[in-house]
């Protein structure tokens, strides 16, 4: 029996097959919550294995949800991954190290970011004195909201939300540390848990990639502006130079711009990993 079409997000397709879900990374890009209608060549695979990578270095800190990489229909080989099926949590867990996109946005207004209070005198790219855990709702539709921790814990309960903004803040300091060896600075990421059969927290979806994190090059970062990135920010710069308003449906992306994008991929892929695309 073929693969059934469960779901398909913004980037990511899932099916169930038998006890097991496949989850596949397309080309799709998203931005501002809203799909481009030009996909962008090998990112699908390059956001596979790149957190098939991760995945492997964080496996002392905290399970994953993979089952193989290779059991999958030829097809997808390269971009799907056969999976546990899990009770994904409904929150959004972001850790930040650095200020830039919604959490600048909310510094400027109150020096918080999701409750949390920040010094007084920091910049756009700013490196903060201490990583810290600022989740968000999940939204099925429109744009993700900060919340407060101690939302989470009305949502969730104490226990499941501080070992959540726990292992988010151990995560995001083991990639850091792994990344900043390669001249890569992760100024934030996003993260996506679960609850298996047996009630066991585990780390699902992708982790630490172009499309859940924001890269900048260590040797060009200056606080007080925007930064250079390997990610999609790039693409969220081109869509709102072309005038674009955020609202569907969203621009076709020009050759050039598709071409780099692939490009900043594989090359943060190549150097976070070491190893050639």
């Amino acid at each position: 029996m073929s693969p059934q079409l469960l779901h398909s997000g913004k980037v990511r397709d899932v099916y169930a097959d038998g006890e097991d879900i496949i989850l596949v990374a397309t080309d799709r890009v998203s931005v501002y919550d809203v799909i481009l209608p030009t996909p962008v060549p090998d990112k699908g695979a390059i956001l596979t294995q790149l957190s098939l990578w991760w995945f492997e270095q964080l496996k002392d800190l905290v399970p994953n949800h993979i089952i193989s990489a290779t059991d999958v229909p030829s097809e997808w080989a390269g971009r799907a991954v056969r999976c546990r099926k899990l009770s994904m949590i409904q929150v959004e867990c972001i850790a930040r190290g650095y200020l830039a996109g919604l959490g600048l946005e909310e510094y400027r207004r109150d020096r918080t970011i999701s409750g949390v209070g920040l010094p007084e005198g920091l910049l756009e790219g700013s490196k903060l004195p201490t990583p810290v855990f600022t989740p968000t709702t999940k939204a099925s539709e429109g744009h993700d909201e900060f919340i407060t921790f101690d939302e989470v814990v009305a949502e969730q309960g104490a226990d499941l939300s501080e070992r959540l903004r726990q292992l988010t803040l151990a995560i995001y300091g083991r990639g850091a540390e792994i990344a900043a060896r390669s001249g890569v600075i992760i100024a934030d990421t996003k993260l996506e848990f679960g609850l298996d059969a047996s009630g066991e927290l585990v780390l699902g979806d992708e982790v630490l990639t172009p499309d859940s994190s924001r890269f900048w090059p260590a040797d060009s970062w200056t606080p007080g502006g925007p930064q250079n990135s390997w990610d999609k920010q790039f693409v969220r710069n081109w869509s709102l130079s072309s005038g674009w308003d955020k609202t569907y449906p969203g621009p076709e992306i020009p050759e050039e711009i598709v071409e780099k994008t692939r490009e900043l991929y594989i090359d943060v892929y190549q150097r976070i990993t070491g190893n050639r695309w």
